[in-house]
């Protein structure tokens, strides 16, 4: 079974090198790549992915507002929150939100494809 990913970063080197991780992997398949919040929540009811890599500070309201409208319109999604900023108020937003996982930018590769597959496998 092939996991369909979105990716939605502000951040352009982010969004290349997180396609880059997860294409080269064999079961996963990025479908679409937003730029902001606002862009994230159009291609997720788009392309219904069966998981989101969403940063938590974007553009056009924010990955808490992206997170809640990207499962009212894909409620099969799971989101993985990445992001540089790890304090609990975050996590907490982003949980609250509807986020199942979150993990830190920079993280190992490893991680984040181990973190995209136990979410699309649960």
């Amino acid at each position: 079974m092939i996991v369909r990913v979105l990716i939605a970063d502000d951040d352009p080197l982010i969004r290349d090198v997180l396609r880059d991780v997860l294409d080269d992997e064999p079961d996963l398949e990025v479908v679409a790549v937003a730029a902001d919040a606002r862009e994230a929540v159009e291609l997720a009811g788009r392309h219904s992915p069966a998981v989101v890599v969403l940063d938590v500070r974007m553009p056009f309201g924010g990955g808490s507002h992206a997170a809640a409208e990207i499962l009212q319109r894909a409620p099969g999604t799971r989101i993985l929150a990445f992001s540089a900023y790890s304090d609990a108020g975050a996590v907490d937003e982003m949980r609250r939100a509807g986020v199942t996982d979150y993990l830190a930018k920079g993280v190992r590769n490893t991680e984040l494809v181990a973190a995209v597959r136990r979410l699309a496998g649960g």
